[in-house]
Order: C-alpha cells, then sequence, then structure tokens
C-alpha cells in the first residue's frame, strides 16, 4: 500500500481539524471507493433480471422524466 502524503491543519488550539492530500491521491482513493461501491452493488444485485439493451434505455428514460 503506499503511504498517504498528507498536511495537517490545525486551529488556534493547535488542534487537528483538517487534512490535505496531493489531487492525485485524492483521485486514487475517490476511483477506489467508486470500484468498491459498484462491486457491492453487483453483487447485490446478482440473480436480478437481466435488462436488454432497449430495456434499459427506456427504464433510465423514464427515471429522468420522474426527477
Amino acid at each position: 500500500m503506499d503511504t498517504i502524503n498528507k498536511d495537517y491543519i490545525v486551529n488556534e488550539q493547535n488542534r487537528k481539524i483538517a487534512v490535505q492530500i496531493p489531487i492525485e491521491t485524492f483521485h486514487k482513493i475517490e476511483e477506489i471507493l467508486e470500484n468498491y461501491a459498484l462491486v457491492q452493488l453487483m453483487k447485490e444485485t446478482e440473480g436480478e433480471e437481466i435488462l436488454g439493451v432497449n430495456e434499459a434505455k427506456t427504464y433510465y428514460n423514464q427515471l429522468k422524466k420522474t426527477q
């Protein structure tokens, strides 16, 4: 695992209140979290009905109309 280079932001009492990380590190973390969430969603929906391309388009168009 890579080391995360970070800088701490402190308040007037010298208490850590935030962390600043390089943008590249943030993007890596974000991608890892998105991939993890996608895998979890795929596991949850195992065995459910699979839509064809046209069925999926119709479904997503319906979602857009309700938002």
